[in-house]
């Protein structure tokens, strides 16, 4: 039974995000997440199933919501993924701090930076310097304005998901969200 959320995405998608598919796919699923957060490591295969099951009529947006104060890697694992970001890597180091979750420490951080073939000197500069803190904080707070108040939390379409995350409820959240478009667009074209 789906419940009715009237909590909507206050930052509309945009050029600042970390996108994966299409501007044209039929339905956008935005996750706000934790790299430290269990249920975030829990719902990226959920994740990467829809994307495969749904094809270009899903796209995915990630923002960082790092809950620094149960998950104390949580900040600093998001500004390493928005440095990998900038060496054109995002996607893998995303991956990576949810594969490896136990290990996100200043010394893994510097594993995956290796591991994903980074231009080392430059990723660990950043993240020293904390250059990417502020890009973290803007996500953080348009989750805030959003109704986020804690990880994962799934928009669909620019409607909070207050359901379970789990495959299921999300498949057919986002059948329904490609249904509704499909209507729309035929009661235009009438």
């Amino acid at each position: 039974m789906s419940t009715l959320s009237t909590a909507t995405l206050a930052l509309p998608v945009g050029k600042r995000d970390h996108i994966q598919g299409s501007s044209s796919a039929a339905v956008t699923l935005v996750e706000y997440g934790d790299y430290q957060c269990p249920f975030c490591g829990n719902v990226q295969p959920i994740i990467k199933k829809l994307q495969q099951y749904f094809g270009g009529q899903l796209r995915f947006v990630f923002r960082n919501f790092p809950q620094s104060r149960v998950h104390a890697y949580a900040e600093r694992a998001a500004e390493a993924a928005e440095a990998a970001g900038k060496q054109g890597k995002f996607w893998e180091m995303h991956d990576y701090l949810y594969e490896h979750q136990e290990a996100l420490d200043a010394e893994n951080l510097v594993q995956a930076a290796v591991t994903l073939g980074l231009d080392r000197v430059k990723f660990n500069r950043e993240v020293a310097e904390r250059v990417y803190a502020a890009r973290v904080q803007q996500d953080l707070q348009s989750g805030i304005d959003s109704g986020v108040g804690g990880t994962p939390t799934v928009f669909i379409n620019g409607v909070r998901n207050d359901d379970d995350d789990d495959f299921e409820t999300l498949k057919t959240k986002i059948d329904e969200a490609i249904l509704l478009r499909k209507a729309s667009k035929e009661k235009r074209r009438s």
